[in-house]
């Protein structure tokens, strides 16, 4: 029995990776606050009856393990900086942004988040290619500007796949995970009647549905204003990322962004 305690704490020591987080006081710090808050979460849904939020701390402790994946399985080291941030990222759209209903509370709040994607995307396709760059078994030498082009290109694809993901959600399981927004013009060739003939509806003040007025004070706008702006926020982020790539890369030196760029462990 003792043997079987002993290697149960074993495994879970290694899965919560406690010898390096020692090493690494911040990082085990937030590590340590984050999953409490989730267990207590949990500990209140199942006493609550709120099983959807239970699903949802759950999953979310299942991503913080992704970093342990990626470091003992893929041999790859985030620094720490990139995968606090990656953590608090986990936490702060899923639980904040989902439980804490921060999405409604801060109208900025997801804009916030895309935009963190797009620079973490863009860092970590920035250090797919400097791993490339360096593997001896794939004969690849990119020049600064290619990888940033791949660095971009990979932040941009994570961005789309994302809403996509949104996007079924939504007409599968009923989902509100592209938002609506409330628009008070439209312009419009389809209710013109004409061809080629743009039609400008401005100071719209009402939506009505089945002759039932839903109160918005304006056009409802069901999620494409939300997604092209998430798109926007993530291309933005991408490009600061990888304008300053692309300086740190011609003067050889990645400066701050080694706290940004996963590298091969020797």
């Amino acid at each position: 029995m003792k043997k079987r305690l002993k290697g149960f704490f074993q495994r879970l020591a290694r899965w919560l990776n406690v010898r390096e987080m020692r090493q690494h006081k911040v990082k085990a710090g937030v590590y340590i606050v984050i999953r409490l808050i989730l267990a207590l979460l949990i500990i209140s849904g199942i006493l609550n009856g709120k099983w959807e939020n239970v699903m949802t701390c759950a999953l979310t402790l299942g991503l913080l393990t992704l970093p342990l994946f990626v470091d003992r399985k893929l041999s790859v080291a985030l620094p720490s900086v990139l995968e606090i941030i990656v953590v608090l990222f986990v936490f702060a759209a899923n639980v904040m942004g989902e439980l804490g209903a921060f999405y409604e509370k801060i109208p900025i709040w997801d804009s916030i988040l895309h935009a963190v994607n797009g620079f973490i995307c863009a860092g970590v396709g920035f250090g797919l290619t400097d791993i490339l760059n360096r593997s001896e078994r794939v004969k690849l030498s990119l020049s600064p500007m290619f990888v940033c082009l791949f660095s971009f290109c990979f932040s941009m694809t994570v961005g789309v796949v994302w809403e996509f993901f949104e996007f079924g959600a939504d007409m599968l399981f009923g989902k509100d995970m592209q938002k609506d927004t409330v628009v008070t013009a439209i312009h419009s060739g389809l209710i013109s009647g004409k061809p080629n003939v743009i039609m400008h509806i401005r100071d719209i003040t009402s939506t009505v549905v089945n002759g039932e007025n839903l109160g918005v004070n304006g056009y409802l706008d069901i999620g494409l204003i939300d997604t092209m702006k998430d798109l926007l926020v993530n291309f933005a982020g991408a490009i600061v990322f990888d304008t300053v790539g692309w300086f740190c890369l011609k003067g050889r030196s990645a400066g701050f962004l080694r706290n940004f760029i996963p590298v091969k462990k020797q």
